[in-house]
């Protein structure tokens, strides 16, 4: 993997790290991410993921650019409004990045296109704003062993967990989450939401995609960051493996 000119200057403070460097450069350039919600987490998702110089990003949302979005969408202008999400994210990942090729997906993702929407991902990046997408974007992760960054936000609260559940010692989604709940849907629009605080929460899951195509650190797998912006708080806590969950457990 060969890079020009002015590719190394784009790249060269990644490049000096020691624990990405050329290697690790050249790895986010072939990787493959796909992206579910271009919205309030998708927003700063994209743009650091294309700044990062993720080789290809598919954009999954079906969703059209509204006035309300613009508070938390930072990706998104006022002209705009009106726009299919995933072409204004599009325009705007090659504005900063010509080098990104970028797929576009105008559709909501469920159970019967999942596995296509994420054929040969390297990771794929949740930030989707219904329970019936979040687990269907699991359940394909889980199958196809795609490393899933879940991220969401509500009012002033932020949660972001990367899962990897066919291995032995990991859990899934559905770990977490139960087998079925029977939840209600709750919008940011019903309850509100602080705009700044899904930057926060959708720039932790762009670096926790980007750790997963180039590994160094700790491995966050297996664990919950949640962010309390009421309390000006991170906590960490641990995800165990369900030893019962039908869709990972044995």
């Amino acid at each position: 993997m060969s890079f020009d000119d002015a590719e190394l200057e784009r790249y060269a403070r990644h490049i000096v790290l020691h624990e990405i460097g050329g290697a690790g450069q050249a790895r986010l350039k072939q990787a493959r991410a796909v992206v579910i919600g271009t919205g309030g987490i998708g927003s700063p998702v994209v743009q650091y993921l294309a700044a990062a110089g993720v080789g290809t990003l598919v954009l999954v949302d079906d969703d059209r650019v509204d006035l309300s979005n613009l508070q938390r969408q930072t990706i998104f202008a006022t002209a705009d409004v009106g726009e299919s999400k995933v072409a204004a994210a599009h325009a705007a990942a090659r504005r900063l990045n010509p080098y990104v090729e970028v797929e576009e997906h105008a559709v909501r993702l469920t159970a019967d296109n999942a596995a296509a929407l994420l054929a040969g991902a390297d990771v794929v990046v949740d930030g989707s704003d219904n329970f019936a997408t979040r687990l269907a974007v699991a359940d394909a992760a889980l199958a196809l062993h795609i490393p899933l960054v879940s991220a969401a936000a509500t009012q002033f609260e932020g949660q972001l967990a990367v899962y990897r559940g066919w291995e032995a010692d990991k859990p899934c989604y559905r770990c977490f989450v139960g087998a079925d709940p029977d939840r209600a849907e709750v919008s940011c629009a019903d309850v509100g939401v602080l705009g700044a605080l899904v930057g926060l929460v959708g720039s932790a899951a762009a670096l926790e995609a980007i750790r997963a195509i180039v590994p160094f650190g700790d491995d966050p797998a297996g664990r919950l960051t949640l962010l309390d912006a009421l309390a000006a708080r991170f906590r960490t806590i641990t995800l165990p493996k369900d030893s019962g969950c039908p869709a990972c457990a044995g």
